[in-house]
């Protein structure tokens, strides 16, 4: 049976599983009987080893052994519960079996007969007995309950398997066992070369040792074949996804509009900046659409590469779009390109869902008719109604806050358009060139000359007067300053300031300087009005949540004050305190840390305080919280893997190879019409 065979059978199918059990499978994702024999378990419980009452060794252990029931009884309100004290056969240490709300083991435990038990010890309770609330047993004969000491139990090796509503492990596992039984055999769904060459087993040994292993590896080998397949499929889509051929080739260049725009900037490209530019020129001068990603540290000049990169396409007489994830910052990015690019010539609009009626209608004309060259916006850029007359070039700011599909919607726009990704989240090189496979990853890691480093300072909550009294005297210099707050109003029984509250007392604290709230719940219209205010200089201080983690390029904001900084992500706080330090000016930024401090904040606090690095940064995100949890891969696809774990080594190296394969795979086949890889074509099917 193949994996589209398994999906035409619902879990419905199976006996024993009803309506209730359907609707708590449904809740888990699991429809189908490929969605349960893939479900990956969370564990194990290894009931192959004796382990007898009171030996326990942490809480990571459980009993495992064979015990006799001396005598039980019922109790609680209704006698709805049963105590059951039991005696090791092994060591004759006794302890008692708390079943609550479980009566029914009144006609499952009966005095004098012999059981195994596998349970998880609670404390002893200084009466002469261990106590178990979370046990299972299974009656044995006596023949077996008195066998030689440290006897191998045959219990297995049993999976653990997440569950919701209705469903117990006994359920889940039956219902497994159930779907395995009805499949004589799993189709292996890779090349038959893959599995000698990386030591795979069979997929369909690989899925029946997931479930039931007689041993540790096993287990190993069922998740690195099923691991492997998992990410060659994966990579597999993304790079046939960037096949097309453009309709023609053009020499590496540098057009007179460019050239221009950059001798008439009032200061020198980095290194670093004309370093990428040369990597985007030669992309797009090649035969194969350009599928770039731009990484850059906070202020590092992403944004102005963009913006040369766009003329370079209009100069070859294609349209650009931007696409950004807010309307905050697309309006900001439309401003940003209207003052730089609007003297080349350059014919720039604005898109966004609020764009309606006569406006909205002769925009789209224009872009349809080609009197648009560059066009900035939001979702609204793949709207239905949007038609491009020639587009060539997409950009998409803050890239991992779209979804595959987003993206791939505005690339569908044109034929097989240049497209360059661009995030100031960056991310670990090891995991980036596994992750983005299909990518080419470039990184502005300079920053513009004469940046001074933010300093950081790490404030204790009884030094907050301190701060204040050093923010006031950045006030005074004429300087700007944000304060960061985790959340918008005050909640009952929390301690964690908000913007509402701390905006009242600040406003009272820093009489004679102008200042104003912002957050998710203020109007966007209003938000533009605040931002403008403070971009020009009409307001000092923002109080806000970290809707001001992105976008805002203010020269004389020198202050980032974040309260609670230890209940933020290390990527948002570095985000955060990018929003300073963005001229000649010294710039300061103070994390506020709470009383009650886990260990894990105290790393990130740390970390911060000794390096301004974002790249240095993302490697030490994904030590302290795993891959799952950085931002730049939530959209990646990669944090829903089954199999494969981004924070084991071996894992990403797996990955690697399988990136590898895919791209030799479609050097060689891009058709993929070989005899060997007909199996990749059947599962792509």
């Amino acid at each position: 049976m193949t994996l589209s065979d398994l999906q035409k059978i619902p879990v419905t199918g199976l006996a024993g599983v009803g309506p209730k059990s359907a609707k708590a499978y449904s809740a888990m994702g699991v429809e189908n009987l490929a969605d349960l024999t893939g479900l990956r378990p969370r564990g194990y419980e290894d009931r192959t080893h004796r382990i007898c009452i009171g030996r326990q060794t942490d809480a990571s252990t459980r009993t495992n052994t064979i015990v006799r029931v001396l005598r039980k009884s019922l109790f609680g309100r209704n006698l709805t519960s049963l105590k059951a004290v039991v005696e090791d056969t092994e060591n004759g240490v006794q302890g008692e079996l708390l079943g609550f709300n479980r009566s029914f083991l009144d006609h499952v435990l009966f005095e004098g007969m012999y059981y195994r038990l596998y349970a998880n010890q609670m404390p002893y309770n200084g009466y002469g007995k261990y106590q178990f609330s979370q046990f299972d047993v299974s009656k044995v004969n006596e023949e077996q309950a008195l066998m030689a000491a440290n006897m191998v139990l045959d219990g297995g090796i049993l999976p653990v398997y997440p569950l919701n509503g209705a469903l117990s492990q006994n359920i889940v596992r039956r219902d497994i066992r159930n779907a395995l039984s009805r499949v004589d055999l799993f189709e292996n769904d890779l090349p038959d070369y893959l599995y000698g060459k990386y030591r795979l087993i069979s997929r369909d040994s690989a899925i029946r040792k997931l479930h039931a292993p007689s041993c540790d590896s096993d287990i190993v080998m069922a998740l690195r074949t099923l691991g492997f397949s998992e990410v060659f499929y994966m990579q597999m889509l993304a790079m046939r996804g960037t096949g097309g051929v453009k309709r023609r080739a053009v020499a590496d260049m540098v057009y007179p509009a460019e050239a221009r725009f950059i001798e008439g900037l009032p200061f020198r490209l980095t290194a670093d900046q004309d370093k990428v530019l040369d990597e985007i020129r030669k992309d797009m001068s090649s035969s194969q659409p350009m599928n770039r990603l731009l990484q850059g540290d906070v202020g590092a000049g992403k944004t102005l590469v963009a913006w040369i990169s766009a003329l370079h396409a209009i100069s070859e007489g294609r349209q650009v779009a931007f696409m950004a994830p807010t309307e905050l910052l697309a309006r900001q990015h439309a401003r940003s390109a209207a003052e730089l690019l609007e003297q080349s010539g350059v014919r720039v609009a604005y898109l966004d869902g609020q764009v309606h009626g006569k406006s909205r209608k002769l925009l789209l004309d224009a872009l349809k008719n080609g009197n648009i060259d560059l066009i900035i916006g939001t979702h609204a850029l793949f709207s239905k109604d949007v038609e491009y007359s020639n587009l060539g070039f997409v950009i998409i700011d803050e890239q991992h806050r779209f979804g595959v599909e987003q993206r791939r919607a505005l690339s569908s726009k044109g034929q097989d358009p240049d497209i360059l990704l661009m995030t100031a989240t960056p991310i670990p090189r090891t995991l980036a060139l596994t992750i983005y496979g299909s990518l080419n990853v470039s990184a502005i890691k300079t920053m513009p000359e004469g940046r001074l480093p933010v300093k950081t300072l790490i404030v204790k909550p009884d030094r907050r007067e301190e701060m204040y009294a050093a923010v006031e005297t950045e006030l005074r210099r004429g300087h700007q300053v944000y304060f960061v707050y985790p959340r918008i109003e005050d909640a009952e029984n929390s301690s964690l300031h908000s913007v509402e509250e701390m905006y009242a007392f600040l406003s009272g604290r820093y009489r004679g300087f102008e200042g104003a709230m912002i957050h998710s719940r203020v109007a966007d219209e209003e938000k533009i009005r605040i931002l403008t205010d403070f971009a020009d200089g009409r307001l000092h201080f923002l109080v806000a949540t970290s809707v001001v983690e992105v976008g805002l390029d203010v020269a004389l904001a020198t202050c980032m004050v974040i309260e609670h900084a230890n209940t933020f992500g290390l990527s948002a706080l570095h985000q955060l305190r990018g929003r300073v330090g963005r001229s000649t000016l010294q710039s300061w930024c103070f994390l506020v840390y709470d009383q009650e401090i886990t260990e894990d904040g105290k790393k990130r606090l740390s970390v911060l305080r000794r390096t301004n690095d974002g790249f240095e940064i993302a490697e030490e995100d994904l030590k302290i919280r795993g891959p799952g949890e950085i931002s730049g891969l939530r959209q990646s696809g990669f944090t829903n893997l089954r199999y494969a774990a981004l924070d084991d080594e071996k894992d990403l190296e797996m990955m690697k190879c399988a990136r590898d394969e895919v791209k030799s795979i479609l050097a060689r086949d891009p058709g993929l019409l070989n005899l060997e890889n007909t199996v990749i074509r059947k599962c792509l099917q």
